[in-house]
């Protein structure tokens, strides 16, 4: 009864598609596990994408070069900033047409829609470093946590009765709901469009060279940026500040920063450490387009670092006198 009940409640939210519904309950038992048939199209399109990105050096020239840039930075800070920080953190406001312009933009990523997006990341937050983080390292090793997790659904989700149970705020509009049914058709429609203004060289460097490089980088911050760099908050978990993938994720890198202060719209805290989504959204803020912009207070960030705990913690355990007894820090 509990389940019945749980369904339908999602159905009146969701307006359940059959043949989605039927994709995600279809199972074939391989390597030891069952995948379902988002899993293995996940496979099959990632494979062809890095086949086509081994294209790169037959069919190169400036014009898809640019043009594989231009694309990288649109559907990459679409991520970041509507994907992200807007619609997972509610870092910001912005008016309902840029909202869904930039999560549009980040639908051209190809790295799943605004709803399976924003409820893996919920997810990770909740549960990080635990079993039930989606891509944890700690828990589940390095390459599960940088791409395995990417074609095991059950583990994002749990079953397709447990899916996106923790993004009603975005299930309620309809506009989300259209790009959670269509948002792979998006990205072929830009295939075809790239092969027929430029050719196979806009095909293979706006869509093989990009997409491989943002899969890559965005993966990393799941991966490297739990396993390697500095921890600067007392955030209990692993995440870590990397400044290569500060620069190479539009400011994603500074994870260790994201984890202690995840509301906050700046990432790159000190003035050295670049966060080009932030100046994007600084000059929406400027522009009034931007609104209730959170960021972490000064009391805030002192009671997060991580230097202040070990001060606290050396003061309440004391140090040795000469005679051998503990005597409190001054």
């Amino acid at each position: 009864m509990d389940m019945e009940k749980k369904e339908k409640e999602q159905a009146e939210v969701v307006p359940t598609l059959e043949w989605y519904f039927w994709l995600a309950k279809w199972r074939i038992q391989l390597f030891g596990r069952q995948w379902n048939f988002f899993d293995v199209a996940s496979v099959i399109v990632v494979s062809v994408l890095h086949c086509l990105a081994l294209l790169a050096p037959f069919h190169f020239n400036w014009g898809a070069v640019w043009v594989a840039m231009a694309l990288n930075s649109i559907s990459g800070v679409g991520i970041t900033l509507s994907y992200h920080r807007n619609l997972t953190h509610k870092s910001f406001k912005l008016p309902k047409w840029l909202e869904y312009f930039f999560a549009y933009c980040a639908v051209l990523g190809l790295q799943g829609s605004p709803l399976e997006w924003v409820s893996t990341h919920r997810n990770h937050h909740q549960f990080t470093d635990t079993w039930s983080d989606p891509h944890s390292p700690i828990a589940k090793g390095l390459w599960f946590s940088h791409i395995g997790w990417v074609f095991d659904y059950r583990s994002r989700f749990g079953s397709y009765e447990g899916r996106l149970n923790n993004v009603g705020d975005l299930k309620k509009q309809p506009y989300y709901i259209f790009l959670h049914y269509t948002y792979p058709f998006h990205s072929v429609a830009l295939g075809v469009l790239l092969y027929v203004v430029g050719g196979l060289p806009f095909l293979v460097w706006g869509m093989g060279v990009r997409m491989v490089y943002m899969f890559h980088v965005t993966f990393s911050i799941n991966s490297i940026c739990h396993t390697w760099g500095t921890q600067v908050w007392d955030t209990g978990d692993s995440s870590r500040n990397n400044w290569l993938f500060g620069l190479l994720a539009h400011g994603e890198g500074w994870h260790n920063n994201h984890h202690a202060f995840d509301y906050s719209a700046r990432q790159g805290l000190e003035w050295w450490q670049i966060d080009t989504t932030w100046y994007l959204i600084r000059f929406l803020q400027a522009l009034g387009l931007a609104t209730e912009v959170k960021l972490p207070t000064e009391a805030q960030k002192k009671r997060k670092a991580l230097c202040n705990k070990v001060i606290n913690k050396k003061e309440k355990l004391g140090t040795v006198g000469n005679n051998g007894k503990l005597q409190a820090v001054k």
